[in-house]
């Protein structure tokens, strides 16, 4: 067991399954190329995600982040810069379309900095970045990952009647960590957040995802994946704190893959119709085949009721 106490510890040298090979070939350095022309941010480089190379370069998928690159929160795991944002623009969303579409991606993934100074928390510009999507790339899949919006319902209300294909907000954590871990989140508003989006479109999967190696046990894992299977969440990803900076909160244990094998095996007894857990696994990680995992079970119930 890799533990160390705070006192003692300075960095926890990474094992060998956390290193990777980057690679930076055409694909990767055209895309970069093409986010910073058109003035786009993506989660991929702003939280420093050790699979860009990966998703990229490889498999042709990003994660845009829109509603500009400063979070009014100051989360102790995050890598994204923090403050008082000025930027709202309402031409964001044509320029994410039109990203989508000239890297012809089959699914997509939409998050956002929290914008706790907008009465909406931001809704608006997510719910019509998804129309925006839709209307040129009628054959991508749409996932958004928002913030839990300060709890309003009627914002929840205003991004879920774009129809995304998937609903995604992460608990990020357990609950006796969330307050050391989330600034300004709520465990309980989290997972009320994820319910309510279930009761509001309950064809639409829910997923949520959380970081080990924070001091969590198993059991509060496990508790987690209990309290997220009761808000009815479908599909949950476990993957591996990485300390971003020395400002940052620091790892307390790295998880063998073996460790994220069984918590896989766990999350899928316990009723998630589909479940992503590795050191290297974040939330948007493998979207695509989880997206279509989700409708592949989907249409298997409705023909279940039908027989």
């Amino acid at each position: 067991m890799n533990v160390v106490s705070e006192k003692k510890q300075e960095y926890l040298r990474k094992p060998e399954w956390l290193k990777i090979k980057l690679n930076t070939n055409e694909n990767y350095t055209g895309l970069k190329k093409m986010m910073k022309e058109k003035q786009l941010h993506t989660v991929c480089e702003e939280a420093k995600c050790p699979n860009i190379h990966e998703c990229w370069a490889v498999r042709r998928t990003a994660t845009f982040m829109i509603l500009g690159a400063i979070c009014t929160r100051a989360c102790r795991f995050c890598a994204v810069k923090t403050g008082l944002p000025t930027e709202l623009d309402w031409q964001e969303p044509e320029r994410v379309a039109d990203s989508v579409f000239a890297m012809n991606l089959k699914h997509v993934v939409i998050t956002a900095v929290a914008r706790d100074d907008l009465k909406d928390g931001g809704a608006a510009v997510f719910a019509e970045t998804v129309r925006a999507i839709r209307r040129k790339n009628p054959f991508t899949s749409i996932e958004v990952l928002p913030s839990d919006m300060g709890g309003v319902e009627e914002n929840l209300r205003l991004l879920m009647d774009a129809k995304p294909d998937i609903l995604n907000h992460n608990i990020e954590t357990v609950e006796r960590l969330t307050p050391r871990v989330r600034a300004r989140a709520k465990y309980h508003r989290s997972l009320e957040f994820l319910r309510r989006a279930k009761e509001m479109q309950p064809n639409i999967p829910t997923k949520s995802s959380i970081m080990v190696g924070l001091g969590e046990t198993k059991e509060e894992i496990i508790a987690t994946m209990d309290d997220l299977r009761a808000n009815n969440v479908d599909i949950m990803t476990i993957g591996q704190y990485l300390q971003p900076t020395v400002k940052h909160l620091k790892v307390q244990k790295y998880y063998h893959p073996d460790e994220f094998k069984e918590l896989k095996e766990i999350a899928l007894s316990k009723g998630f119709s589909h479940c992503e857990a590795g050191p290297l696994v974040r939330s948007s990680y493998h979207a695509d085949e989880q997206v279509n995992e989700a409708k592949k079970n989907q249409q298997m119930a409705e023909h279940a009721k039908e027989a």
